[in-house]
């Protein structure tokens, strides 16, 4: 009598559940459900155990189960796996992209003022302390001497504004440019096939960036195409932390940037900006609408944050933020390098020591295979910078023996299979 009830009652409520919901699915290699993914219409994931394709493009963090566009496959054959790993992401399965920048941020031995004249010797017999402190760059393999470099970009960090523009030559400074960052310095680097770009300003100099910006300039411009050419680099960053511009200054650099690009056309021009679009809003809003489209910057760098950036902040900049006033526009994804620390305090992380443990190994898969949300047209970041070869602070650890990054970005170079030299031409497409 109860088995005839219980029968009723399961037969009663059969024709609310569609037949989706009892037939099995084959998982296996179904990438699993992520939030900050943008899934084209096709698009197959599973989520909490069932199969869904998507039926439009567009469903960025729509969930499964509570979106239209998501249809249910079925629930995943637990004999055929439903593990969810492989997969590539973002678009549902895609192929992820190659990693193009991989670089560091270098602060020399003086805490990024490169005030102390380097010796670059390469000589075996008698090597310069600037290639004992540095030579995981130039050689993954970690004696100094021969194999592949570790990264493919360089960017001495920090030339100061209003020195630059004033030409100061005062023992730290030879004629507005910091007397460390010299042509051997740069050559050291470069005869490894790595690109060297200068950076010009870092958090330190924010004033100094601000008063050079509504004194001249567009001579600051000129006087910084000047540097690059003279110590053969390939570009400059800029690096102008200031989250409150007026309009003076909004201005200034609107000037430096279109005068640059006039007496350097050739030269890299980048961009550094937050770790997201919450902070330098501005020039996050202008770089979104006008640098990067027009091409008067090259592509940006998402900083580093306090702690361990995620990607939801990372993916602030290729959403945008419309609900801003004015609104900040998405980015193109191959525009976007993506930024990661190389040291914690008195310890170097895992970036730098320990790759198959390492957030850049962990986030990878979003950097490579992220897709575009209203700006560019190809999948994946442009790459990863890290924050900083040698001495950046006095609070943490210099990148020297015995905590040189071979074990980091060495085996990290070898697993993404970076391209060197990085060529700079192919990073105008998007």
């Amino acid at each position: 009598m109860k088995r005839n009830l219980m029968l009723s009652v399961v037969a009663a409520f059969l024709p609310l559940f569609s037949p989706a919901t009892f037939a099995a699915y084959d998982c296996t290699g179904l990438p699993e459900w992520k939030r900050q993914y943008y899934y084209l219409s096709g698009a197959q994931v599973q989520y909490q155990g069932v199969a869904y394709v998507n039926t439009i493009d567009g469903s960025k963090r729509d969930l499964p189960g509570d979106a239209d566009n998501w249809s249910s496959l079925g629930a995943c054959d637990p004999v055929g796996g439903g593990g969810g790993g492989g997969g590539g992401g973002g678009g549902g399965g895609s192929e992820p992209q190659a990693i193009s920048i991989y670089g560091v941020w270098h602060c020399g031995n003086s805490f990024c003022d490169w005030s102390q004249v380097r010796n670059t010797s390469t000589d075996p017999n008698n090597p310069g302390e600037f290639h004992l402190a540095n030579s995981w760059i130039i050689d993954r393999n970690g004696d100094g001497i021969s194999g592949d470099p570790s990264v493919n970009l360089v960017v001495l960090s920090f030339l100061k504004p209003t020195e630059l523009l004033n030409g100061t030559s005062n023992g730290a400074f030879t004629n507005g440019v910091p007397t460390g960052m010299t042509r051997d310095v740069v050559n050291y680097f470069k005869d490894h096939q790595i690109r060297v770009l200068l950076s010009m300003g870092g958090v330190t100099y924010t004033d100094s960036w601000n008063q050079a910006l509504v004194t001249n300039a567009a001579e600051l411009a000129r006087k910084a195409v000047a540097a690059v050419e003279s110590l053969g680099a390939d570009g400059l960053e800029i690096d102008w932390e200031n989250g409150t511009p007026n309009e003076a200054e909004l201005k200034g650099i609107e000037t430096f940037i279109d005068t640059f690009r006039a007496y350097s056309s050739d030269k890299v021009l980048t961009l550094d900006l937050a770790v997201g679009s919450r902070y330098l809003q501005e020039l996050s809003r202008r770089a979104a609408a006008d640098w990067l489209p027009s091409g008067k910057i090259d592509y940006v760098n998402a900083m580093v944050a306090r702690g361990e950036p995620s990607t939801d902040q990372w993916q602030e900049h290729i959403d945008g933020k419309s609900n801003y006033n004015p609104p900040i526009l998405p980015k193109a994804p191959a525009k976007i390098a993506v930024s990661l620390w190389l040291t914690d305090g008195r310890t170097p992380n895992d970036n730098c020591v320990n790759f198959d443990a390492s957030s850049q190994l962990a986030k990878s898969s979003y950097v490579q295979t992220v897709q575009p949300n209203g700006a560019g047209t190809t999948r994946g970041l442009l790459g990863y910078m890290f924050w900083a070869a040698e001495c950046p602070s006095t609070r943490n650890v210099c990148t020297t023996p015995p905590n040189s990054c071979e074990g980091g970005m060495g085996l990290g170079a070898t697993h993404f299979n970076i391209p060197v030299p990085l060529d700079f031409t192919s990073l105008r497409a998007d």
